[in-house]
Formats: structure tokens, sequence, C-alpha cells
């Protein structure tokens, strides 16, 4: 478990939890359980995806990936290890309960079978198909934009907020969490195999369908713009503060790895 959680990375969905309070003026101490919980659930998935009966990949974060280093058996009770025990972790913090119960819902719908897991079945089921761009998106929304969604809500519910502004910071995340997928497409056609941690061209490797795929590098990249451009619209229609998330938002569109 520590393996995997260690192992580095970008910690977007802390920091995107984080940053939301931030915005808001709240301290960021509150949401320091949140943000881990989130992340274990995070590097879970990536222990699974990561597995041969899912992508078979054998680096991650420019480390072999769990199931290389202690066994495909382990490196799936590791997975399991720290899906469950983020949930304890939220438990146990100090959160007034019914913000508590509030975001174990959230978190658990966007980590379960409605979201994450749903998406990453979806993703399995499209390999070696040519899958249209709304069957792509679905995806996308559900496998990764969910967990960063919910790390942004997350905030947005420790802080107290307006439903109208958690439903802004909802469909910032969205689109948010489609420009994150859709620039991992990206990288993975002209990326740095040493600046990413993992070897390029899985995705075609994998017969994936994919955003450069289907609407070419350029029609990718657009695409890309688009869901930044919509994103930092709905920043703007909030009251927070918004330069940290504004920050990740270029960071996200910019990014090499």
């Amino acid at each position: 478990m520590c393996y995997s959680l260690n192992a580095g990375g970008k910690r977007i969905r802390p920091i995107l939890l984080l940053a939301t309070l931030s915005g808001y003026q709240k301290p960021l101490e509150d949401g320091y359980d949140v943000a881990c919980a989130i992340e274990m659930i995070h590097t879970y998935s990536l222990i699974h995806d990561d597995l041969p009966a899912m992508d078979d990949d054998d680096y991650r974060r420019g480390k072999l990936t769990n199931h290389k280093v202690f066994g495909e058996a382990m490196a799936i009770l590791a997975g399991d290890g720290l899906l469950t025990f983020s949930f304890k972790l939220l438990t146990a913090s100090n959160i007034p309960t019914d913000k508590k119960v509030q975001l174990m819902e959230r978190i658990a719908d966007a980590a379960g079978p409605c979201g994450m897991v749903g998406g990453q079945v979806a993703d399995m089921e499209g390999e070696n198909k040519d899958l249209p761009v709304d069957a792509l998106q679905s995806i996308h929304e559900r496998k990764t934009g969910e967990l960063l969604g919910v790390a942004v809500e997350a905030g947005a519910i420790l802080a107290g907020v307006s439903e109208r502004e958690q439903v802004a910071l909802r469909h910032f995340a969205q689109h948010l969490g489609l420009a994150f997928q859709i620039k991992d497409d990206v990288l993975d056609v002209e990326g740095d195999e040493a600046t990413i941690g993992k070897p390029i061209g899985s995705d075609e490797e994998n017969n994936k369908s994919t955003y450069p795929k289907l609407l070419g590098l350029e029609g990718a990249k657009s695409k890309l713009s688009y869901h930044l451009g919509e994103a930092k619209k709905y920043l703007y229609s909030t009251s927070m503060d918004h330069t940290l998330l504004e920050g990740i938002t270029d960071y996200i569109g910019n990014r090499t790895n």
C-alpha cells in the first residue's frame, strides 16, 4: 500500500480539494483527511488499472508497478486495502457528522459503479472497437472526471458554500476532468517516456479509442482547449478567489507528464 501511495504523482485531486478550501478562505487542515482519502482511492485504482487483466503496465510514475514488485495477489489486496482504509479515515475524521455523511456518499458514488468503476468497465468493453466521441466522453467523465470532480465538490462541502456555488464548481470539475483525460491521450501520442514515467503508445497498443485516434491530434488539442475554456467559465461564475484553481487548470492544459 505504501509503495504505491508514496510513489509520487501529481496529487491533483488532493490539491484541487485544498485549493477549493483556500479559495473560500477556509483552513486547509479542515480538508487533510478527505484529501488523503481521495488520494488513497485514486492510488488503489491505479494499482488495479495496471494489473495484467486490465492494462498490463510495467511502469507507473517511473517505478515498477505494484504487481511487478509484489505479485498480482498482493497488488490486488493492496488496492483493496487502500480503498477500504480511505473510508476508515473519513469516519475517524473530526468533520461534522452531517458533512461527513454527505462526503462519504458523494465519494462512494464517484468511485463506484456509477463513476470510476463503471467508466473502467466501459473502457475495457470499448477495446478493439471504434467508439463514437460521445461514448468516449462518457467513459472519461466516469473513469477520470468523477473522482477529480468530487475532490472539488468535497472542498465546497467542507467550506459550507451554497448549492449554486457547488453546482458551478461541479460543472467546472467536469470540464477539467475531461481536459485532464484528453491531455493524457495527447501525451500518449507525443509525450516523452522519461518525463511521463511510463511507456507512450500504450493506448494504441491496447487498441483503445482515444481523442487523437477519433479526432486527429489537432482535433484532440482543439477539444482540450474547449474544455479548459468551459472550466474557467464556470470557475469565474463563483464568488471564490479562483487564483489557485485557475492556475491548476492552466497546468493541466500545459503539463508534460
